[in-house]
């Protein structure tokens, strides 16, 4: 059995792992961090876990009882992380770290799981993607590398819990409930993130990215364009993400005319995607849990990756936050 620490376990990502890890068969949970929260029960942040006599530790103590080999799940905020997790490493321990701090620095590996197995594999620090990157790259990486594409556009819309688990989100949700609201249209951080990620595989089409936040507690939808010069053979463009995706556990590639569904993938690690031809233009649609494979559950596929075991192994279909 490997244990596997969390480093900010009081958000909501983190207790999805949480759950997880606890009923994988080869990991145990460890120690889990929360400075907001030391000495408290993690059934009083989260009623999933009400029967459990799981606590929250006080900051630093992972660092103090970490052993060689263990794995540290970071989910603490964007920009607080860098040095604690550079203590992690320096103790011997293998870290999947759910932030934006490292999703640049060239000594991580990048963890889409399905586009970069080998390196997240060996890799002793695994930069878990954004939820947004996630669901836009599962169908621009194989598209772009086939049809070269003029320009990009990607309409994303995501629940609640993307915001993650502050003070503020009771008045967050009622000024969301019933309104779609853009955000970020100035720049929003995941942009850069996925013309990264793209740029990588050759493509460096100019990207329109617009973010929204929606009424749902979680889950993920991506609308994205591919407009081409001129107008491909529709079953090519469905072939090459069968081909893709064809080993993949995780990744439902729908017939023609589904629709991928947002309540079909929540509290689980799945991605859905359909694509069709509107002339000139590709029509990609995603549907992901921002919770699970935009956060947790690939961090938890990563893990498995790095420990040598099967890819779907201690996953389940239930949620913390439905």
């Amino acid at each position: 059995m490997t244990r596997v620490h969390v480093w900010g376990a009081a958000g909501y990502a983190a207790a999805q792992a949480i759950e997880w890890i606890a009923e994988h068969p080869r990991l145990e949970i460890g120690l889990l961090e929360s400075k907001s929260h030391a000495g408290a029960l993690l059934g009083e942040s989260f009623s999933a876990f009400r029967r459990s006599d799981l606590r929250f530790v006080e900051s630093g103590s992972i660092a103090s009882e970490l052993a060689a080999g263990e794995i540290v799940l970071a989910a603490g905020a964007h920009g607080q992380g860098r040095d604690t997790v550079e203590r992690f490493l320096d103790r011997g321990a293998r870290v999947v770290d759910l932030s934006a701090d490292f999703r640049f620095d060239e000594r991580a590996a990048y963890g889409l799981a399905e586009w970069n197995r080998d390196a997240i594999a060996e890799a002793a620090l695994v930069a878990n993607p954004g939820c947004y990157p996630t669901a836009s790259l599962l169908p621009l990486l194989p598209l772009t590398a086939a049809f070269a594409p003029l320009a990009i556009v990607i309409d994303a819309k995501s629940g609640i819990t993307g915001a993650g688990r502050t003070p503020a989100l009771g008045s967050m949700f009622a000024e969301v409930d019933g309104e779609i609201r853009a955000y970020g249209l100035s720049g929003h951080r995941h942009q850069p993130e996925i013309e990264r990620a793209l740029a990588t595989r050759g493509c460096a089409s100019p990207l329109t990215f617009t973010p929204h936040v929606v009424p749902l507690s979680r889950g993920m939808l991506a609308d994205i364009y591919l407009v081409l010069d001129r107008a491909p053979d529709p079953h090519a463009v469905e072939s090459v993400l069968q081909d893709a995706y064809r080993a993949s556990p995780f990744v439902r590639i729908l017939e023609r005319g589904g629709a991928p569904s947002v309540a079909a993938v929540v509290g689980t690690n799945d991605a859905e995607i359909s694509v069709d031809l509107c002339g000139k233009t590709i029509r990609a649609i995603c549907a992901i849990d921002n919770l699970g494979k935009g956060a947790a559950g690939q961090a938890l596929q990563n893990i498995n990756i790095m420990l040598g075991y099967p890819q779907e192994e201690g996953f389940h279909a239930r949620s913390v936050a439905a």
